[in-house]
C-alpha cells in the first residue's frame, strides 16, 4: 500500500525557485514559468515505478528524484500545464489515489528574525545554495510536514513579495525555506506562503505543532 504524503502542482514556477532546482537537482533543469507538479510518497521505492508512468505518459521532464527508504520524491515540470496535470492523473491512476487523499500540509514553525546580526549571516550563507542573506535584513524560516509541501510556500513567496531565495529543502521528515530581505517584503512573504499552505486540502495530518517554534 503505498502512501501519498505529497502532491501539489505549481502553475508557474518563479525565476528564483527554478534557478535554485536547476542549481541543485541533478535531473533535467526547468526554467521560470514552467508548470511543476512534486510528489512524496511512502515507501521510498515505489517512487521508481511512479517516475516510469508519468514519463511515458506525457512530455514532461523530470528535475528531481530522490529514493529514500521511508519516502520518495519526484518532481516533473513542462511548458505546458495541461501535460504536468495529465502526467499527474496517470500517477494518481497507477497508485489507485485521489488527488484529495494526500495529507494535508502542516506548519511545524515559522519564524521572523529583523535585522540579522552580521555574524549570524555568515552561518545562514554557509549552509545556502541560494542568495545570500545580508546583515540588518529580515530573515524567515518556514518548516512543514511533510517536507516536499515547502515549494509551494517557496514559489507563493517569490509570487508576492521582492525577496531572496535563501534556501529549499523539500527532502526529509520536515521541508525547510528560507527567505531574506527588506521586513516588510518578508512579512508580506510569509503571509503569502502560510496562506497557500492553508489552502490545501487533505486527510488529517496528526504531526505535532510546534507551538515553541511558531512565530
Amino acid at each position: 500500500m503505498v502512501d501519498l504524503r505529497t502532491y501539489i502542482f505549481l502553475d508557474s514556477m518563479q525565476p528564483q525557485f527554478a534557478s535554485f532546482v536547476a542549481s541543485t537537482a541533478r535531473g533535467y533543469l526547468p526554467v521560470a514559468g514552467q508548470a511543476a507538479l512534486y510528489v512524496e510518497i511512502a515507501p521510498g521505492i515505489a517512487i521508481n515505478r511512479v517516475t516510469d508512468i508519468a514519463l511515458k505518459a506525457n512530455d514532461v521532464r523530470p528535475a528531481l528524484q530522490v529514493v529514500e527508504r521511508a519516502f520518495g520524491v519526484l518532481e516533473i515540470h513542462s511548458h505546458s500545464q495541461a501535460e504536468v496535470l495529465s502526467a499527474g492523473r496517470a500517477m494518481l491512476e497507477h497508485l489507485e489515489l485521489s488527488e484529495e487523499q494526500r495529507l494535508e500540509p502542516r506548519i511545524m514553525s515559522s519564524e521572523i528574525i529583523t535585522g540579522v546580526d552580521d555574524y549570524q549571516t555568515m552561518l545562514v550563507n554557509r549552509m545556502r545554495q541560494g542568495n545570500m542573506l545580508l546583515g540588518g535584513e529580515t530573515l524567515y524560516i518556514l518548516e512543514t510536514h511533510p517536507a516536499a509541501y515547502v515549494v509551494i510556500a517557496a514559489n507563493e513567496a517569490e509570487k508576492a513579495a521582492s525577496i531572496k531565495l535563501l534556501e529549499v529543502r523539500p527532502i526529509g521528515a520536515y521541508g525547510r525555506l528560507y527567505l531574506g530581505g527588506a521586513e516588510a517584503d518578508i512579512r508580506e512573504a510569509a503571509a503569502a506562503a502560510e496562506k497557500a499552505l492553508a489552502g490545501i486540502d487533505g486527510r488529517e495530518n496528526r504531526a505535532r505543532e510546534n507551538q515553541d517554534g511558531k512565530g
